[in-house]
């Protein structure tokens, strides 16, 4: 974990509303967010919360937004890792995934315009 995504987790466990008992899950505590009843953040939440984003800047502008939610932002990670360069091995851990191939074949996408950046890495001079 870099610097900066600590910074930010820190901050936002300093600025939560900690619930006056701590939940408990599979012996864990201290999640980041909370909902207005002190229950933990779960991911029917997120995706409630990501609806509303898009529907409201739907509702604003023009140009609309596709339909984003928390398992896009799983892919889009994956693929931005991949692009990296990080280690498949690597990134396959951070995934919890038990196959490479769904890591691979599933979570990275990849385009023409991601193949051809690559090619041209290729050609120096």
């Amino acid at each position: 974990m870099t610097e900066d995504v600590e910074a930010c987790f820190r901050k936002i466990i300093s600025e939560r509303n900690t619930p006056k008992v701590e939940p408990i899950v599979d012996g864990y505590t201290g999640f980041l967010y909370y909902d207005k009843d002190g229950s933990i953040t779960y991911s029917l939440h997120w995706d409630h919360y990501f609806k509303h984003i898009v529907d409201k800047y739907n509702s604003i502008y023009k140009f609309q937004m596709p339909e984003i939610t928390p398992h896009v932002c799983r892919h889009t990670y994956c693929s931005n890792m991949a692009k990296s360069g990080m280690n498949p091995k690597t990134l396959q851990y951070l995934m919890g995934h038990a196959d490479i191939g769904t890591t691979l074949n599933v979570y990275t996408h990849v385009n023409f315009e991601d193949a051809k950046a690559e090619i041209e890495k290729l050609n120096v001079v």
